[in-house]
């Protein structure tokens, strides 16, 4: 059995698979380890992709799809030989196909898929991402992370890093630029602030720099071809690979020759790393400054990072490395196959060797329930004089944990699960692991006695207010579609939450209906307003449909939208995931509440 962790980046998909402990690249293409993110539609309707797709859209360009990663979440379709397909379904073939390679070429279906995408991709887009992963029929389990976790993950397995250092990673792919502060913990990594992102900058638009450097030195040569000319065609699609392969070239060579092969011109262009440098910087200087503002929003300085971790193919362009650590004076660390490491990292994280789906779980320490005396055995010492005190008189000898039985201070929540001046502020989840009943650990009074809340959160006589956060109050009901969360629980793997909603007769529908918007938090903060796409700096959410709603503890939507928060709110949000104003004109967004995370 092994686990598959899956790449699929703007212009190269690469897939690696975890294995008695440890992870390797899946080969998926004949000449590479990594194939192109290509997907053609042939004649007879069969779909090919990769290689075989690249090779053949040399001929048929009418019917490839490149670089459909970036049109996520536009609904103009991609045309493949006249024939309408969305980004998502052309993503969902590209998924499908390397989880057959690899199956064929493992021998088995992996036992679970991790499959990352873009740190600053939102609820809508990572929603269209589960939507193609579905549409690949996938029967195995599916996880998701971001880019700049799975590769700091692959990072720590490769160099020491303490928890709590932190780890600034800088994601210059084919298509997209990602940059994110993560902190190391005992089990794996958590983002700080929010991560920032460049959509529409990547290698290809290094590419395209080098192609129209060629063009200006042939003089207008281009422009001279038939565009209809299948030969000429041809002709500039093998122009536009040399470019390619020149870019890559000058990452360790200082000049390189581009051939040029075309029907009317047979030359080569010289092109060396400083004239290359020269194009691209001012777009570089734009990622460092995107990766300054993801360091601010993390609230630390430069300083306090431990290293930095270029990601990507294209953060092999020295030139990168010598921005980053001129402008940040810290460390920077390039992986010998910066193409791999998301890859890499998602594996370890599909195959829970990273701890992610322990990091959620409950500490194994021995927890000691009120009023019983520990379980550990006395120390020698301790058992000698023990020995000693035995002989004495009955009664003169009592342990001290059995002298310490006093009741814990109450909490107003202890009296809403039924505890009065004896009950304890410890979560019940925590007592449950007590044998005892609480009956008989200490004495309780009549205020003890268990109480109800109603839905409009005002207990019965004797039992303390619902923070107002928490209340589902006739206000809320007034409008004409609300939530009110009743149960939220954490067993360790997976977030449940329980509610009654209003959607006016209508069916909750993520896709272009009225749904859910669920966060976590204090009640308070962050504000509700920003959890829609009305607001102009959007914070963390996920969306939902289903009641009861269940994310597991590897689900990006828990890790990013909920984490270690005590409370999970809930608001009502239109089809274009912008929250549903309430009626009470104020431009306010109270169409639900928050629930307590019983731990």
């Amino acid at each position: 059995m092994y686990a598959l962790g899956v790449d699929l980046g703007t212009t190269f998909t690469a897939a690696a698979i975890w294995r008695g402990g440890h992870a390797e690249i899946a080969s998926l293409g004949s000449r590479a380890a990594v194939v192109p993110s290509v997907v053609l539609l042939r004649e007879d309707e069969t779909v090919l992709t990769g290689e075989a797709a690249s090779r053949r859209g040399l001929s048929e360009p009418h019917r490839v799809a490149r670089e459909f990663k970036r049109r996520l979440g536009d609904t103009t379709p991609i045309l493949l030989g006249g024939a309408p397909y969305s980004a998502e379904a052309l993503m969902a073939r590209l998924l499908r196909s390397v989880v057959d390679a690899v199956a064929s070429r493992e021998g088995g279906p992996a036992s679970a898929v991790c499959v990352s995408h873009p740190a600053n991709w939102g609820p809508y887009k990572i929603d269209l991402l589960r939507q193609a992963v579905r549409m690949a029929g996938l029967e195995q389990p599916v996880v998701y992370t971001t880019e700049p976790e799975a590769a700091a993950a692959f990072y720590a397995r490769q160099q020491r890093i303490d928890p709590g250092a932190l780890v600034a990673v800088y994601d210059l792919g084919g298509g997209t630029f990602d940059a994110a502060v993560l902190r190391k913990t005992p089990t794996g990594f958590e983002i700080l602030g929010q991560p920032e992102g460049i959509e529409r900058l990547g290698g290809i638009d290094v590419d395209a720099a080098v192609f129209g450097h060629v063009s200006r030195a042939l003089g207008g040569k281009l422009a001279e071809l038939d565009e209809d000319d299948p030969v000429a065609i041809a002709a500039v699609a093998r122009l536009k690979e040399e470019c390619v392969q020149a870019k890559e070239a000058l990452s360790s060579d200082t000049d390189v020759a581009i051939a040029v092969l075309l029907p009317n011109i047979s030359t080569e262009v010289r092109l060396t790393r400083a004239e290359l440098e020269a194009m691209v910087r001012p777009a570089l200087r734009s990622t460092v400054e995107a990766l300054k503002r993801a360091i601010r929003s993390a609230g630390v300085t430069p300083e306090q990072l431990h290293s930095v971790l270029l990601v990507g193919g294209s953060s092999r362009m020295p030139i990168v490395a010598q921005l980053v650590g001129a402008e940040l004076g810290r460390p920077v660390a390039v992986d010998a196959h910066p193409k791999h490491a998301v890859a890499l990292g998602a594996a370890w994280l599909a195959s829970g060797a990273a701890g992610w789906r322990r990091s959620w779980l409950p500490s194994r320490r021995r927890l000691r329930c009120p009023g019983r005396p520990s379980r550990r055995p006395p120390s020698r010492s301790r058992r000698r004089l023990w020995s000693r005190r035995r002989r004495r008189p009955p009664g003169r000898f009592r342990w001290r944990a059995h002298r310490r039985r006093r009741s814990p201070p109450a909490s107003p929540r202890s009296l809403l699960r039924g505890g009065g001046a004896g009950s304890s502020s410890v979560p019940p989840s925590r007592w449950s692991r007590c044998s005892r009943p609480a009956s008989s650990r200490w004495p309780t009074g009549a205020a003890s006695q268990p109480v109800s809340a109603s839905p409009s959160g005002a207990g019965s006589i004797g039992a303390a207010p619902l923070p107002a956060d928490e209340q589902c109050t006739d206000q809320i009901k007034a409008n004409p579609r609300w939530v009110c969360l009743t149960k939220a629980t954490f067993d360790g793997t997976k977030l449940t939450i329980e509610y009654v909603a209003n959607f006016a007769g209508a069916t909750p529908n993520v896709n272009g209906g009225y749904h859910l918007h669920i966060y976590g938090g204090t009640g308070t903060t962050p504000p509700d307003h920003v959890m829609g796409t009305q607001d102009k700096t959007p914070g963390r959410w996920y969306v939902e449909d289903k009641n009861p709603s269940v994310r597991s503890a590897s689900n990006s939507d828990y890790v990013q939208a909920i984490g270690n928060q005590p409370k999970v709110c809930a608001r009502i949000a239109n089809g274009s995931h912008q929250l549903v104003p309430d009626n009470t004109g104020n431009g306010t967004f109270t169409t639900g509440n928050c629930a307590p995370i019983t731990r």
